[in-house]
């Protein structure tokens, strides 16, 4: 079986690389493969956590996928970008600043994919209207959406993946992470600056017709749109408060969604087509994939490989904390972070199993082993950006480029992902390393 089990791995990430054949039918065909092979039996793949699918990770993503849809019909996305445009002054390095804050903000609190999906409409619409080129806009956003995502628990996938296995809440990734992601995002626009700063000009004349236009206009529905704002707002103090009254994530956003979906008109067949179904069953298939490889010994096996290169010790843990985040963000940027993080998580928690003899029980033994879990965060956030493919964002913003006319080459993106990738890495080490083995400061 364990052979099985590692072929269906390698053979599943060999084809969701290539992108040859649709990563969600590889995903399911290998979990079929995983239960009709006995790897796993049925109970194991959806009854257990630690081997099967993770259903806190699955129930938040549609929850927050229902919550958004809705959230679209009223049109404020395209509001605020367009309040932002004006509030430029129709000038291009301001605007490229405010939809690169609403896109950090935004993946912050919404998810980074959500968010360049509704952005990227705009920018085109803002770009057509200056007669400039949208694609060092667009590659922005991308960007920005995987920088931003980083900072809260439910801002990229990755991050809702390793709080479910970590134990961690939203207020943990608050402390831990956004720190750090604000100074990246500053020294990351000032990179901008030197390099866009001078660059975008346009023509008075076309600066007035930016402010022109009518943001007004956009919304569509304003007595949903208060009621959403509402809504939000209160599964973001849910998000923030779960930890204390002792729900979990899912649990607070399906009574955001189920709750704004019975105070809208909208209609439960039209909301729920538009869920990125592929995407969640994708996580479901690699769940049960993972699970396979769990179960057979080769996670533990990855596990004591890395103990025996990086020598972790249960009072310092520096060295697999660096190897951590370099690894991480090297690796997203050839494969796609969440099968990377759902391949990682098991291999972490089996390390601390191995370190401490068991699950770490005391505030010591978490202060050790937590900085790993962030450098894992911020390595597979931040590494998204080292390439088209790093990040699902990414692809996203690509595709929607392409389709109006702009075909972004795997080149040109790696001249702007790449190097951002190693600035906001580089970063992130130092961050790591001053705050948690420099000050000491948890």
């Amino acid at each position: 079986m364990y052979w099985f089990a590692t072929g269906i791995f390698i053979v599943a990430y060999a084809l969701i690389i290539s992108e040859k054949i649709h990563k969600t039918k590889v995903a399911l065909f290998g979990a079929a493969i995983t239960l009709i092979g006995k790897i796993l039996d049925q109970h194991e793949a959806f009854h257990d956590m630690d081997l099967g699918v993770d259903w806190n990770v699955i129930f938040l993503l549609i929850s927050m996928m229902v919550m958004i849809n809705i959230m679209t019909k009223t049109g404020v996305f395209q509001y605020v970008a367009i309040k932002c445009a004006k509030a430029a002054k129709g000038e291009p390095f301001r605007i490229m600043v405010l939809f690169a804050v609403i896109t950090a903000l935004g993946s912050a609190f919404l998810d980074n994919v959500t968010t360049v999906l509704l952005l990227a409409p705009v920018t085109l619409l803002i770009a057509e209207q200056l007669e400039i080129n949208p694609i060092p806009y667009l590659i922005t956003e991308a960007l920005a959406s995987n920088i931003g995502g980083t900072a809260t628990l439910i801002g990229d996938p990755p991050n809702i993946m390793i709080a479910s296995k970590a134990g961690l809440n939203f207020m943990d990734f608050v402390v831990h992470l956004t720190p750090a992601i604000i100074i990246i995002f500053l020294f990351w626009m000032l990179a901008w600056k030197i390099i866009f700063g001078k660059s975008l000009t346009v023509k008075e004349e076309l600066k007035r017709r930016i402010m022109t236009m009518n943001e007004r206009e956009q919304i569509r529905d304003p007595a949903l749109l208060k009621k959403s704002l509402l809504i939000l707002g209160l599964t973001i103090l849910g998000f923030m408060l779960h930890g204390f009254f002792h729900y979990e994530p899912a649990s607070v956003a399906l009574m955001g969604a189920a709750t704004l979906f019975v105070l809208s008109d909208e209609q439960p067949t039209e909301i729920l087509a538009e869920v990125e179904w592929p995407t969640i069953f994708f996580f479901i298939g690699l769940f049960i994939i993972i699970g396979g490889i769990v179960k057979v010994g080769l996670v533990e096996d990855l596990s004591r490989a890395m103990i025996a290169v990086t020598h972790p010790q249960p009072d310092d843990m520096t060295v697999l904390t660096m190897v951590m985040l370099w690894f991480s963000a090297l690796s997203s940027a050839i494969v796609d972070n969440i099968p990377f993080v759902a391949t990682m998580n098991p291999i972490l928690i089996d390390l601390s199993n191995q370190v401490f003899g068991s699950a770490p029980t005391t505030a010591a033994q978490a202060r050790t082993i937590d900085p790993v879990w962030w450098a894992l965060a911020l390595g597979a956030c931040l590494g998204g950006n080292g390439s088209p493919i790093g990040a699902s964002a990414n692809v996203i913003v690509i595709g929607l480029s392409e389709k109006a006319g702009y075909k972004i080459s795997f080149g040109q993106f790696l001249k702007y992902g790449l190097p951002t990738m190693f600035l906001t890495i580089f970063l992130a080490m130092v961050y790591l390393y001053v705050r948690y083995y420099v000050l000491r400061w948890f």
